[in-house]
């Protein structure tokens, strides 16, 4: 049963109170809250993701009201996870954001079994294309793209990997658009599903984009890496789509992951087999159709 069955009651009365457990590739999270305006957008964003009634959850998260001496007046929220507060109390009208960059932390820092990249994944005729990049990459703005035409989401923000059968998980979970990228979007693709521009985060301004039906309904089929791409969106800049030497992808991907240095000797082994089995581009780019057009012929190869 896909949470959208639900009526709004129901999935109000489920989030206040014993909780919403919600199947997200490998994952199933347990979210609690009574924040309204959290609760619809939540309701939106989160309508395809099935139930995952009776299953373990590997994260409980909360959103609760949280009170300032300083601004009594002022709403804020925290963010709980397992009942530990990672970040400081945020504006509620934050909560949205704050929710999902808090479920990212505790994937980041609590799955060790899997070796975890900093990268957008999406797959395109069997396999995965790994978009590795830094933060203002315009990585997630990418795979937005890509995944409305025709690239099945894995995730925007993390490369799963096992380890030993170099199998990539998907976790297709929203994407954060930041700021200009919002309005780019919004003109490129604008059958895309996406929540409220919430302004003045730490990231600036926010709006979250909703997988795509087909990269939900497919969330625990993984597939193999064929190619690895190192995207960086400068304006005005012509489209290059160059090969990038191995030894330096292993380098970045190494240094692109979150637990490289805690999976050790098992990690090494993982990345020298991924790059010696892909193929490794760098990107560069500054419109849409250019970079789709060079990736669908890389990946059409």
């Amino acid at each position: 049963m896909r949470i959208g069955e639900l009526s709004f009651g129901q999935f109000r009365a489920r989030l206040a109170g014993e909780g919403l457990r919600a199947g997200i590739g490998p994952f199933n999270i347990h979210i609690q809250t009574r924040l309204m305006s959290l609760v619809k957008n939540l309701y939106t964003l989160y309508a395809l993701y099935p139930l995952a009634d009776g299953e373990l959850a590997e994260f409980h998260a909360r959103v609760v009201p949280k009170y300032s001496l300083r601004r009594p007046f002022t709403p804020f929220i925290s963010f709980l996870v397992d009942n530990q507060a990672p970040f400081p109390a945020a504006p509620a009208a934050h909560a949205l954001p704050t929710l999902e960059w808090g479920i990212n932390l505790a994937i980041a820092l609590r799955i060790n079994h899997l070796l975890l990249f900093h990268s957008a994944a999406v797959e395109r005729n069997g396999h995965v294309l790994l978009l590795p990049a830094w933060p203002g990459s315009g990585k997630t703005t990418l795979c937005t793209a890509l995944m409305h035409r025709g690239y099945r989401l894995f995730s925007d923000e993390f490369g799963l990997m096992a380890p030993q059968s170099a199998q990539f998980m998907p976790i297709p979970r929203l994407m954060p658009l930041k700021n200009q990228a919002i309005d780019a979007i919004r003109k490129f693709l604008p059958e895309a599903v996406l929540g409220p521009e919430i302004h003045g985060t730490q990231k600036g301004t926010v709006a979250h984009v909703r997988p795509s039906e087909e990269s939900i309904a497919r969330m625990h089929e993984p597939a193999q890496a064929r190619w690895i791409v190192f995207p960086k969106w400068v304006p005005n800049a012509a489209l290059r789509l160059e090969s990038l030497p191995r030894s330096e992808a292993f380098l970045l991907l190494a240094s692109n992951a979150f637990n490289y240095e805690m999976l050790g000797e098992s990690a090494f082994d993982a990345v020298t087999r991924l790059v010696r089995n892909c193929e490794c581009r760098r990107l560069v780019y500054s419109d849409f159709d250019s970079a789709l057009a060079a990736l669908d012929r890389l990946t059409d190869d």
